[in-house]
């Protein structure tokens, strides 16, 4: 039945490689956005990664050559000079765009740098240490011109006055006040007591005399630069990580700005955005999010915000939240653009989702879901489950999914035209975490889930939710009820699947047992028996009538439907096969391991085709698209790999080498037959073939005056040809039958190339070690044979002269 779907089907898979990888780009710390808003800069640990923003690739990755974890860096306000500090007590310079390090200094700090500024002229750079002093550097003289002594602690934050006439530097550490020193004296000239915490951020107004301080007191203070003497104290009611000032110029009108006067932004713990009124002290505007505001109680949450920013070259804000996601804001209206999520923990599952597999759904080891856009790295976090996020798997469709978690329930959701995916029901019931989950094939007509309380659930889908028109008015998730409830196995329920027909629903379980049940009133039709541990994965043939089921033995079963049988066991992975699906139209099995590898299995011929090693632990997530030539992975070492299928491309290279190889020897023979041997040796090294290029060595050899001819064409070979036929001898010396042919190339070689010009070649020792055995082999087995051959002679000599006398015998 297989063969007969389509043209395609006959072919099998052989290979997959890595097409894209999402890798964590960012762990925490200070991000940049350069001037015009292209680049992203975040650090990664060793790592400075450089993103662009338009696709989310990663361009650079500015790598440490110490290993040790950058502490933090600064890109100039020219775009020009990016300077990086580590735990080494090091100050790297780069040329971020040629990806290279230009220069490399001692940072003169005794502990890391934990903050760095440059002024508005991109020629000072302000360093401010976990050792309390401050240094400056003339970037362009490359020299350190001040060192600032009398903070106390860490200091954690250097600015420079935005007007360079002035001279001046601000600067914050761990007694929470600001201070100002003067860059002509070298002095703290005032310092701005009023911040009963870490101070976060400072912010310059036009006027260039009102600064703006956040802190994680709750408060924002406005200082006047003149008095030295604060205006306002404004409660933020939350801790406040970042105070972004609106520029004057802009339309902020949609953000509830009706005033003229300053106005900014704060970003802090409750994870939303505000925008101020200095004049009122009052919040006009507060942003609507996807999630309730935390609780000032519930002060560290996974929402909050630890950076926040504005680009102008975008008029964007660029926002960082404590679980590492980047999300760009629209200024004028706080409209999401784009989201980027940095980080992903454990990836426990992944899916293709859309009506043309053109994003992922994720679950990571969080209570959020990410749905990434694979065109261009768009990241929708999905707000609902309260407890991690165990298990998906989406509709035939593509626009419908569900996700199962350790807060007991089910949720499903539903993309939109545009690409945004809200909830749309909820179900709850179970009375344990619900660890896996399917849905029905053919119609979004059920789901099924089971969970650690050993039941499965059979979860009927209301019309409500399948028809455009209505689900078009769900405003809020609908609650679901199970129809059917049944207990299933003794132990925990690791995997479930529903037939291609909806008729079929199979489980496996830890007492490694895998169950096929009736989907209508969930009665159980029969038992699979047979692996040695728990069962991880099962799954249906798309074409056969055959359950395929993965363990924690190390191996894969086929069973047939009709009689419970094993009629197939695939034995390779060394360690539990966590995930199976069926490619290449069901005949053939791709498995994941917890060993961070993958198998491609043939099912007629039961061997592995191919083993890709792609990931560093656990594969928990393994789907393939529509078109059955994607494939994504999602493994415990937080990365997640799309393979593509490159079958055909490989068979196509493989014809072209294939044909060209076939001219090639063609073309030599001609060029053999034509007695043009330097062009033939040439060919023959090129196909590199040692039998090849003897056959052409034979050839001039058994011209009249060959040696003569042979020592010409090998002359005139460039040298990495004359590498090559070196090592060629090598292998043709070994043989008694073609030591001549090896012996009158080196001496070639030995008579005219000089010593030292030899010892330049590539593999110079391994031949000689190699030749030298050999050839003392053959002389001594000439040798031999010359005195046998002396023997013979000598020996026809004596036969010779008894013969004649003979023979005067005869005639006397």
């Amino acid at each position: 039945a297989a063969s007969e779907l389509s043209p395609r089907v006959s072919r099998f898979s052989s290979s997959y490689a890595v097409s894209r990888r999402i890798e964590p780009f960012y762990k925490g710390g200070p991000v940049q956005v350069n001037r015009d808003g292209k680049f992203m800069f975040c650090p990664c640990g060793i790592k400075l990664n450089v993103i662009d923003i338009e696709t989310g690739a990663l361009l650079h990755s500015l790598e440490q050559d110490d290993q040790e974890d950058i502490t933090s860096f600064v890109l100039s306000p020219d775009d020009e000079m990016l300077v990086t500090g580590s735990r080494a007590l090091l100050l790297k310079q780069w040329d971020w765009q040629e990806n290279k390090c230009v220069r490399t200094w001692k940072a003169v700090h005794v502990a890391p740098v934990a903050a760095m500024a440059f002024d508005s002229t991109s020629t000072l750079l302000a360093t401010g240490g976990c050792d309390s002093t401050i240094k400056i550097w003339d970037m362009i003289k490359q020299y350190c011109t001040h060192n600032l002594k009398g903070s106390s602690g860490v200091v954690h934050l250097v600015e420079f006055h935005p007007d360079i006439s002035r001279l001046q530097l601000f600067s914050s550490s761990m007694d929470y006040k600001i201070r100002i020193w003067d860059l002509k004296s070298s002095k703290c000239v005032a310092v701005l007591s009023g911040h009963f915490s870490a101070v976060t951020s400072l912010a310059f107004a036009a006027d260039k005399d009102t600064l703006v301080s956040s802190g994680r007191d709750k408060i924002c203070m406005v200082w006047n630069l003149k008095t030295g003497e604060s205006k306002r104290t404004i409660p933020v009611y939350e801790s406040v990580e970042a105070a972004v000032l609106l520029p004057e110029n802009g339309d902020f009108s949609q953000l509830g700005v009706k005033n003229q006067g300053l106005h900014f932004l704060t970003a802090g713990s409750k994870g939303v955005l505000k925008i101020w009124e200095v004049a009122t002290a009052a919040c006009v505007f507060t942003q609507a999010v996807p999630f309730e505001p935390v609780e000032s109680k519930e002060e560290a949450s996974e929402r909050s915000l630890t950076r926040c920013m504005l680009v102008p070259g975008r008029n964007q804000f660029v926002t960082v939240s404590v679980e590492h996601n980047i999300v760009l804001y629209d200024a004028p209206t706080l409209q999401l653009k784009k989201q980027f999520a940095g980080y992903n923990d454990e990836v426990l599952d992944v899916k293709f989702l859309g009506p043309g597999d053109s994003h992922i759904v994720v679950a990571t080891n969080s209570p959020q879901l990410k749905v990434f856009e694979l065109a261009t790295s768009h990241c929708q976090i999905l707000y609902g489950h309260t407890e991690t996020i165990l298990a998906l798997d989406v509709f035939r469709k593509g626009l419908m999914f569900v996700s199962c978690a350790k807060d007991k329930s089910l949720r499903v959701w539903r993309m939109r035209k545009d690409g945004k995916v809200t909830c749309v029901a909820q179900g709850l019931g179970h009375a344990h975490v619900v660890g896996t989950v399917s849905c029905s094939r053919l119609k979004e007509s059920f789901i099924v889930t089971s969970s650690q309380d050993c039941t499965v659930k059979i979860w009927n889908i209301p019309e409500s939710l399948t028809s455009k028109a209505k689900a078009a008015l769900i405003s809020s998730p609908e609650n679901l009820h199970a129809q059917v409830t049944e207990r299933g196995h003794d132990k925990d329920i690791n995997s479930v699947a529903v037939s291609p027909n909806d008729k079929l629903i199979a489980t496996g379980s830890q007492d490694r047992l895998a169950k096929l049940w009736s989907s209508s009133d969930c009665s159980l039709l029969g038992v699979f028996t047979g692996h040695k541990r728990g069962i991880w994965c099962v799954q249906f043939s798309p074409v056969d009538q055959i359950l395929a089921t993965s363990s924690a033995d190390g191996t894969l079963k086929l069973w047939g439907l009709q009689d419970f049988s094993c009629l197939k066991t695939f034995e390779g992975h060394d360690a539990s096969v966590l995930k199976i699906i069926f490619v290449s139209r069901g005949t053939q099995l791709l498995s994941s391991g917890s060993d961070g590898l993958l198998k491609l299995w043939t099912i007629k011929t039961n061997e592995c085709v191919k083993t890709l090693d792609g990931h560093e632990d656990k594969i928990w997530g393994l789907h393939s698209n529509k078109q059955d030539d994607l494939v994504v992975t999602g493994s415990s070492d937080s990365c997640i790999t799309l393979w593509k299928d490159v079958t055909e491309i490989e068979q196509q290279e493989a014809q072209a080498k294939q044909e060209e190889q076939i001219m090639k020897e063609q073309e030599l023979s001609n060029l053999l037959h034509e007695k043009r041997y330097l062009k033939a040796l040439g060919l023959a090294i090129s196909l590199d073939r040692p039998h090849t290029v003897l056959m052409v060595v034979k050839a001039i050899l058994k011209e009249t005056d060959g040696r003569k001819r042979l020592e010409e064409n090998i002359l005139r070979l460039r040298k990495d040809q004359k590498e090559a036929v070196l090592a060629f001898l090598v292998t043709w010396n070994t043989n008694s039958r073609n030591c001549h042919e090896a012996q009158a190339v080196m001496e070639t070689l030995l008579k005219h190339e000089t010593p030292d010009c030899l010892l330049q070649y590539s593999g110079i020792k391994g031949a000689v070690e190699s030749l030298l055995p050999y050839t003392e082999r053959h002389f001594q087995r000439l040798s031999r044979l010359l005195e046998a051959s002396m023997f013979i002679d000598f020996m026809w000599q004596n036969m010779k002269l008894a013969d004649v006398s003979q023979q005067e015998d005869v005639s006397l």
